[in-house]
């Protein structure tokens, strides 16, 4: 309030000041009115920049967009197309605007910068419509697998790039991959998984062994080892093998595909039936 009050101080003394009549009256009149305009605008838009008028509680705080809205400068039509995983107030945020808030200032190609820096974002298009208009278009990295790594989760993309606000427990279906370099090498392994489906249905989770090569865990309980090199071919074999003779479900632990030409297969360990078992009779009394 006393910010606002020097103000009409000032603006009463220079008003009084004027000459009350002259040829040059209505002149200097508008001259200096525009030039007071100009200044308290640039004051404000300083304020506002520098984030003076935007702490808790502050009764300025809705000040900035009440004055644009009354100039039509107020983000009061905001456009958003491609959220898919993400909520609006999230990519807003980002971009520093809130509905209805000023757009005094707005920089449309700083906010697509601000956009694609976020990891959850492949790409992005800002568009500013004057007045109170923006259109904002992102394209939103795709979940592709699950990436543990020290104990933690991350959803990750195709190319491996991590997206920090998604929470893995949500995407559970998707494939979850350990260790170091799993990230960048599980969009190969997928790829040829994809040609042998009947195994691949049933990968429940895959660890990549020494950046060099992958050991699969089947949601049956075999993990199958495959070779550093040649794993398409392995993974091929290891399909006609299982449409021929049902390979996967024969009980067994382990299949080693390491060596080139060769399949060493461990089977499971037999259950020990029950020896010795006395057989009793349990009654209830009253």
């Amino acid at each position: 309030m006393n910010f606002l009050n020097h103000i009409r101080r000032r603006a009463f003394w220079f008003f009084r000041s004027l000459p009350p009549k002259g040829p040059s009256f209505r002149a200097r009149f508008i001259a200096r009115a525009g030039a007071c305009v100009l200044l308290f605008g640039s004051i404000i838009h300083g304020l506002v920049i520098g984030g003076h008028l935007d702490y808790d509680g502050s009764p300025w705080r809705k000040l900035p967009g009440q004055l644009a809205s009354s100039l039509g400068f107020a983000a009061d039509d905001i456009r958003i197309t491609g959220l898919v995983h993400q909520e609006p107030d999230t990519l807003l945020s980002a971009i520093g605007v809130t509905p209805g808030g000023s757009l005094v200032g707005f920089d449309a190609v700083r906010a697509r910068a601000l956009l694609e820096n976020l990891d959850w974002v492949a790409q992005a298009t800002v568009m500013r419509k004057y007045p109170n208009r923006l259109d904002i278009v992102v394209t939103e990295r795709q979940p592709f697998a699950i990436w543990q790594r020290d104990g933690a989760h991350y959803v990750i993309d195709q190319t491996g790039t991590a997206m920090s606000t998604l929470d893995p427990k949500r995407l559970a279906s998707l494939l979850l991959v350990t260790g170091e370099g799993a990230h960048r090498a599980v969009a190969g392994l997928v790829n040829e998984l994809e040609t042998v489906p009947q195994v691949k249905k049933h990968v429940a989770a895959a660890a990549r062994v020494g950046e060099r090569r992958w050991t699969l865990y089947l949601d049956n309980g075999v993990t199958i080892a495959l070779p550093e090199t040649g794993s398409d071919k392995a993974l091929m074999t290891l399909a006609r093998l299982d449409r021929a003779q049902g390979l996967l479900s024969k009980g067994i632990k382990a299949i080693d595909l390491r060596l080139p030409g060769e399949m060493i297969v461990e089977l499971a360990a037999p259950v020990a039936p029950d020896k010795d078992v006395k057989k009793f009779k349990v009654s209830q009394q009253q």
